[in-house]
């Protein structure tokens, strides 16, 4: 038995979970092709993540002790937050914005948080508020279909004494922050939210700087995943090259930290301060992990110049069998856990589905709606009694069709098969 797979088989057990011997949990990553070409696959969802959105100033400040912001050269208008919108908008999508808040901070509140920000107890933030506050807002406020408001933090570091150090929820080694530390941030997070109307409060997290632990560490009895499944919290987005106890994840692509999904990011495309250029290269893994300046330009009023080129570079992922657009964090999820856990197999005239091994995962994920993508050189229809068929969508390549199916899982169905129709022109 590889690592990998002793460490999955030991953490499910640890939360009364096992693993039957022929899932292999991958099967997802495969097309499987019967006799007559037709080809069917769960498809890998993309889920964009935008990191250090919320700044007003634009200024890395790190030499001062000050935060590295998005380190480009303006500040921050409403237009910025436009461009989230028009992203999500064009490719039907929900980006999150992982958002940074001291800088909304329109009552000194952080004053009272000292750890928070460079000035400690002597925090004023006046210089940034505006009417631009209230403009922004009401953007997020209007556009939730299309902009997920996601927790990053509230000034990214931590401040002893005027001195930073990297980050405000988990030191260079991924340990926590002293756990009182930590609420409080949490605390006044949610406190910022409310001067704006920006509630409720959000269910994903992004760690600053990318450092984060799975499970606890340090001498903490619980990790940072327990302390905010306790606020409603349901998902983490980070890089596992850069995640402490990497290793104690159960799948390669995701692990269960007190029930909370811990998804890696990989590696993103651009340079975190990256602006005006239009993306290249290709997204690797489950997130296309940007930061806010790879979605602007130096000229705010030319942001959409750039959010065009994205939607052209990322609309192609969704038209691929082995890929899909998530249309948002909770469907990404969804789909995520069926990529890898369940066991597609074409036979004769039937597609199997295996969710054996998703039924023993933590929470409901994989329960409710999944995407699969067939392939066939001949024009089908399909039905089952034991999966709901909720749309089937069809596109003619070349000589073959390619379908995507949207299923709804029935309770208590544990594998499902969809029955394979020819039809006739």
């Amino acid at each position: 038995m590889k690592r990998k797979e002793f460490i999955r088989n030991s953490a499910l057990i640890s939360t009364g979970l096992t693993l039957g011997s022929n899932i292999t949990g991958i099967s997802g990553y495969m097309p499987h092709k019967n006799e007559s070409g037709i080809t069917a696959v769960i498809p890998l969802p993309i889920q964009v993540v935008i990191d250090d959105v919320g700044w007003w100033s634009g200024e890395d400040g790190n030499q001062r002790q000050e935060p590295y912001r998005t380190g480009i050269d303006r500040n921050h208008v409403p237009a910025d937050y436009s461009a989230i919108v028009r992203l999500g908008q064009q490719l039907g999508i929900r980006p999150q914005a992982a958002m940074i808040l001291c800088e909304w901070d329109k009552e000194n509140i952080l004053r009272q948080l000292p750890t928070s920000t460079w000035m400690g107890a002597d925090w004023d933030n006046k210089k940034w508020v505006g009417p631009w506050l209230e403009e922004a807002a009401e953007i997020i406020r209007n556009n939730r279909d299309h902009y997920e408001l996601t927790m990053h933090g509230v000034g990214h570091e931590y401040w002893i004494d005027g001195q930073f150090t990297r980050a405000e929820w988990a030191d260079s080694n991924g340990t926590m922050r002293p756990l009182d530390q930590v609420e409080l941030h949490l605390d006044y997070f949610g406190a910022l939210l409310r001067q704006h109307g920006l509630e409720p409060f959000p269910t994903s997290f992004v760690p600053t700087a990318f450092l984060h632990g799975f499970g606890p560490t340090g001498d903490h009895d619980q990790s940072m995943a327990a302390v905010l499944a306790k606020r409603g919290f349901e998902y983490i987005n980070t890089p596992f090259y850069n995640m402490y106890n990497a290793g104690g994840t159960q799948y390669e692509e995701f692990g269960f930290d007190a029930g909370v999904i811990t998804v890696d990011r990989g590696r993103d495309i651009f340079s975190w301060r990256a602006i005006g250029q239009g993306p290249d290269g290709e997204v690797h893994g489950a997130t296309c992990g940007l930061h806010w300046p790879n979605l602007l330009h130096l000229d705010p009023e030319r942001n959409f110049e750039v959010v065009d080129q994205w939607v052209e570079f990322l609309r192609p992922y969704n038209d691929r069998m082995d890929t899909m657009l998530a249309p948002n964090s909770l469907a990404f999820r969804h789909q995520l856990v069926h990529h890898v856990c369940t066991k597609t197999e074409v036979t004769g005239a039937m597609i199997m589905l295996d969710f054996n091994e998703v039924d023993m995962l933590p929470g409901n994920l994989g329960r409710s709606n999944l995407t699969l993508k067939l392939q066939s050189p001949v024009e089908m229809a399909f039905e089952s009694s034991t999966i709901r068929l909720v749309d089937s969508r069809v596109m003619e390549h070349g000589t073959s069709y390619h379908y995507t199916l949207q299923l709804e899982r029935m309770p208590g169905i544990k594998e499902a098969r969809i029955s394979l129709l020819t039809t006739e022109r």
